[in-house]
């Protein structure tokens, strides 16, 4: 099932996308509002509204983003980095989270701003240190992500909170599906229509499984946070007018344009 947050005549509310599109339209695509949210047991009520007359919101409002660095060897190789031996974590704060066709704003203490396409995975309830062979049952399902990186910050900080948390830094989007193997998907990034990255998440150093058991030892993960699971080659530059995309295989795709920072 894939599950969009939206608005609608003031309205926000969850509902489960049906139909099929040409890539890169909504055309043919519903919703059916969902009675309820996605973290607990719903129905759908068969009030349905074509996606083309809603706004698409941020699929969820994670209390915490959780990303984890370099966890593609060619990625940590392209910027001069070494893959580490462990799942190496950072956060990207709740107002860095934006949805579908919104803006990113190029942050003024920046003069290098890249993109980084990643699978997000949506966690479906509250947990902590999980076992390997539970993680499935606490993830509600995965959405594209932009960790877009003022990467100029990033080495001059050495820390990354600001390179990294800044305002409007992490798209999510366009849906969270439920029914995926997430093992090896496509993963690519476009900037106006040319192709920056090509990858698979079958590439990934530390899975899925990995990811999660190791954060969650750390602290508790509620419904709607978000992990980011790193990205593959090829990141690069994003200037004001730029239009970024980001298409998983299986889900869809992401697409915001980049603006000056107002």
């Amino acid at each position: 099932m894939r599950i969009a947050r939206f608005s609608i005549d003031g309205n926000v509310a969850f509902g489960a996308v049906e139909g099929d599109s040409p890539p890169g339209t909504t055309d043919g695509l519903v919703l059916d509002i969902i009675k309820g949210i996605p973290f607990a047991d719903f129905e759908l009520s068969g009030t349905k509204v074509p996606l083309s007359k809603v706004r698409l919101l941020p699929p969820v409002l994670p209390n915490k983003v959780v990303a984890f660095g370099r966890n593609y060897a060619e990625h940590a190789k392209e910027l001069g980095n070494e893959v580490p031996d462990a799942p190496f974590a950072f956060f990207k704060p709740s107002t860095s989270v934006i949805g579908p066709g919104d803006a990113i704003a190029y942050p003024s203490f920046s003069q290098e701003l890249h993109h980084e396409a990643e699978l997000a995975v949506v966690i479906g309830r509250m947990c902590r240190e999980v076992p390997r062979e539970r993680v499935k049952d606490v993830i509600l399902g995965y959405t594209c992500a932009n960790d877009v990186t003022a990467r100029d910050v990033q080495k001059r900080e050495k820390q990354w909170a600001r390179a990294k948390g800044f305002d409007t830094s992490c798209p999510l989007g366009p849906w969270v599906e439920t029914d995926l193997d997430p093992g090896d998907l496509t993963i690519q990034c476009t900037v106006n229509g040319r192709q920056r990255q090509l990858g698979r998440t079958s590439q990934m150093i530390h899975s899925i499984e990995d990811l999660i058991v190791n954060i969650s030892e750390a602290m508790t993960l509620l419904p709607g946070d978000v992990i980011l699971t790193g990205t593959p080659e090829g990141v690069g530059p994003l200037n004001v007018g730029d239009e970024v995309a980001v298409t998983i295989e299986g889900i869809g795709t992401l697409t915001n344009k980049v603006i000056k920072r107002g």
